[in-house]
């Protein structure tokens, strides 16, 4: 019974008696099948036209169903009832003709005609052989009945529908006739499709929309189809639990091969019709006739940008002849007025000072970076105060006729002038003072503690002995010169910081003096008279080197790994090495190897040290 809800608030319908008394006002509840139409509508939320037309098609189906005419399965009489799973239910009950479409009116109506028509009993009656227990053929309806009466078992015999045609049409059939032959394929496999409304294949006139939907669409077609019907093995048979669960381990294998399978015939059936359709073929043509049009037209439009940067570039060109003109003849003009020429060069200069700056300002000093616009303003700066008027005149002059990177170049070449002869200035200069620099270098610490020729020798050796990476590098390098300087004067990790700078900061002809002093006092010491005066200097402070030819980086890797090569134990060792070195003897590997062990002994002395002094603080 259908309880109806209550009239919602104003839904109440006024009812006016026309009496002589005052009017009053009554609620009416609404009631009857029309109001019940109406709930059903509104909870569906479907109209009345709506609601006509379901009326319609039940009333349709039951027509249908009064009109249905079974057809005779004509080998019915000589089925198997033990292999009734290998029958055909709908042709058994009369409904080859409906299959699938046929709804469950008419399936029990079929199964009731064939149930009045073959029953035991009435074949019996009418004098008929009758089989006993389940052997007669009547078991083949009931079990048709019994399949196609449940939806379940009848979703999984329709999955394996007999009459339902696998084929896939291969490319070859569809070369002349695309739509006739994929058209009923598509149609008759979207009834495994999950969702409704499955997209048709069109016709030739099919919008690219409407074609990339329908391919989105079987790309990932969704299908219910399944294979459970297939089974060979009956988990109801088992004896026990174990066999149960191998039997529906084995079952599911078997369909999830079939289900791959179904898939693959699906997207085969896709790639195929993807490959031969001609709207394919056409879509891709009119895209690559577009993107050709576009490629025309871009080159259109960057020959008329060419065409329109020469006529700019020719009228800049002559608007510079003509303000050339224009300067030359303002030239003539002053040289007649010579008692003013001072005074307007003043203000020519101060006129085209503040150009050159505001045409540098204008391309923004010709830098995005902060740092160069700043020494850019610098440079500009100098150039206004050592260029003469006809440079800056020129300069300008090409500022505002040109494009930015020539102005730039324009500017950088002046530049570089005006500091090539800035330089000039101040190495002669240099040269003069060259003397008192060195001896105000050398007579003074950075700690107030003055350094000897001797001890600039060791900090320059102590540098190239502990190279940057040491662990608390400048206080080994202290306390190295601490231990092995002959002035006595104690240094500390400041001072030495402090000189090592200055060293770096030296004129190339102090350095110079450095290294021909340290070389002078060695040949002294030594007795030794080198080869060559030559010496390449240390990366570092270029200090005085000892060798006639300094080893190179690729020479110091080609010694190590000869030495890794051949052991102490090899014999004839220092000939392979040297063979190993090219340009060097065993003289050169064997001193080379000396000079190596001493370094990694200092080292190691120096670290110790340090870390004594360290702990001695803790």
């Amino acid at each position: 019974m259908l309880l109806l809800p209550s009239a919602a608030d104003g839904q109440g319908t006024a009812i006016t008696h026309a009496l002589t008394s005052a009017s009053t006002l009554c609620q009416v509840e609404p009631v009857g099948r029309w109001f019940e139409a109406f709930v059903k509508r509104r909870n569906r939320n479907a109209s009345a036209s709506f609601q006509e037309l379901e009326d319609k098609k039940e009333l349709s189906e039951e027509s249908e169903d009064e009109e249905l005419q079974l057809e005779e399965f004509p080998m019915l009489k000589t089925l198997d009832p033990k292999d009734w799973k290998n029958q055909d239910h709908y042709a058994v009950l009369g409904l080859g003709h409906v299959r699938y479409k046929a709804t469950q009116r008419q399936i029990k109506a079929a199964h009731k005609a064939m149930v009045l028509k073959h029953h035991p009993d009435k074949r019996k009656a009418a004098g008929e052989p009758i089989k006993e227990g389940d052997n007669d053929y009547f078991t083949c309806i009931t079990k048709a009945y019994e399949m196609l009466s449940d939806p379940v078992k009848r979703r999984a015999f329709n999955s394996v529908d007999p009459t339902f045609d696998n084929s896939v049409p291969s490319k070859s059939e569809a070369k002349d006739n695309f739509f006739e032959v994929f058209s009923p394929v598509f149609e008759r496999n979207s009834r495994w499709s999950n969702k409704k409304n499955v997209p048709k294949l069109g016709d030739m006139n099919s919008s690219f929309e409407d074609v990339d939907a329908f391919y989105s669409f079987w790309y990932n077609f969704d299908s219910w189809r399944e294979f459970s019907y297939l089974d060979e093995e009956e988990k109801e048979k088992a004896e026990c639990r174990d066999e149960r669960r191998w039997i529906e381990k084995q079952n599911r294998a078997t369909r999830a091969q079939r289900k791959k399978e179904e898939m693959n015939r699906i997207r085969t059936l896709v790639d195929n019709a993807y490959s031969c359709d001609p709207r394919i073929k056409k879509f891709k043509e009119e895209e690559k006739a577009k993107k050709e049009a576009e490629k025309k037209a871009k080159a259109e439009a960057k020959r008329k940008e060419q065409e329109a940067k020469e006529k700019q570039r020719q009228a800049e060109l002559e608007a510079a002849r003509l303000a050339k003109e224009k300067e030359e003849e303002e030239v003539r003009q002053q040289a007649l007025l010579a008692k003013k020429e001072k005074d307007i060069q003043k203000k020519a200069i101060k006129r085209e000072r503040q150009k050159l700056r505001n045409s540098c300002k204008t391309w923004n000093h010709f830098s995005d970076n902060e740092a160069e616009r700043v020494k850019m303003m610098e440079e500009v700066e100098k150039l206004c105060d050592r260029l003469e008027l006809a440079s800056l005149q020129c300069l300008n002059e090409t500022l505002t006729s040109s494009t930015k990177e020539v102005g730039k170049a324009a500017l950088e070449k002046q530049i570089g002038e005006i500091n090539e002869q800035i330089r000039e200035k101040e190495e002669a200069a240099r040269m003069r003072q060259g003397s008192k620099c060195r001896e105000s270098t050398w007579g003074r610490g950075n700690g107030g503690k003055n350094w000897s020729e001797d001890d600039l020798q060791l900090l320059i050796k102590a540098v190239n002995l502990f190279p940057a990476g040491t662990n608390s590098r400048w206080e080994v390098i202290a306390n190295y010169m601490n231990i092995h300087s002959s002035s006595g004067v104690k240094r500390t990790a400041k001072d030495v910081i402090g000189k090592a700078k200055s060293l770096q900061k030296l004129d190339p002809h102090q350095k110079d003096d450095i290294n021909k002093k340290a070389f002078d006092k060695f040949k002294k010491e030594h007795g030794v008279v080198p080869q060559a005066d030559n010496a390449t200097p240390s990366e570092r402070f270029e200090g005085p080197c000892t060798d006639f030819t300094p080893w190179t980086t690729e020479e110091q890797k080609l010694l190590e790994q000869a030495l890794k090569t051949y052991p102490v134990n090899t014999p004839e060792r220092w000939e392979k090495i040297a063979d190993a070195v090219p340009g060097r003897t065993k003289k050169d590997c064997m001193k080379r190897y000396k000079e190596l062990v001493e370094m990694v002994k200092a080292k190691k002395a120096a670290q110790e040290q340090v870390l004594n002094a360290s702990r001695a603080k803790k």
